[in-house]
């Protein structure tokens, strides 16, 4: 669900607040943690300059070429490996190269896996 609402962001703009609830009213809402999506929801879009210059550095092209699935998903890796201490950082790689493999583009994931394998190792 946050892959979707970070997605819905991108593409319409909408305010955060707006986002939370409309995500809440969706049928499911309930079966997530709703506490891990609000505060990732808030994290990913008060710091997404930060994590773009994160994916910039480590990215073989500009930020604005990614298509918005893959930048979603790299946005959700970045705000883990960087603002979740509670996340092993092989965790969050996995979790995010998942999302790549079932919701992005082909061959998307390893993409992502290098991407942030690169971020997580300048952090060590």
């Amino acid at each position: 669900m946050l892959l979707q609402a970070l997605y819905q962001w991108q593409l319409a703009g909408h305010e955060l607040v707006e986002l939370r609830n409309q995500f809440a009213a969706q049928p499911g809402y309930d079966g997530i943690d709703c506490e891990y999506f609000s505060e990732q929801l808030e994290c990913i879009l008060e710091g997404a300059a930060g994590f773009d210059e994160s994916i910039a550095a480590a990215a073989d092209r500009p930020v604005v070429q990614l298509d918005p699935v893959e930048h979603a998903v790299l946005w959700i890796g970045l705000a883990e490996l960087t603002e979740r201490s509670d996340v092993p950082p092989k965790v969050a790689i996995n979790e995010a190269v998942e999302l790549a493999k079932e919701f992005g583009a082909s061959d998307s994931h390893r993409y992502i896996n290098a991407i942030l394998d690169s971020v997580a190792r300048s952090r060590a």
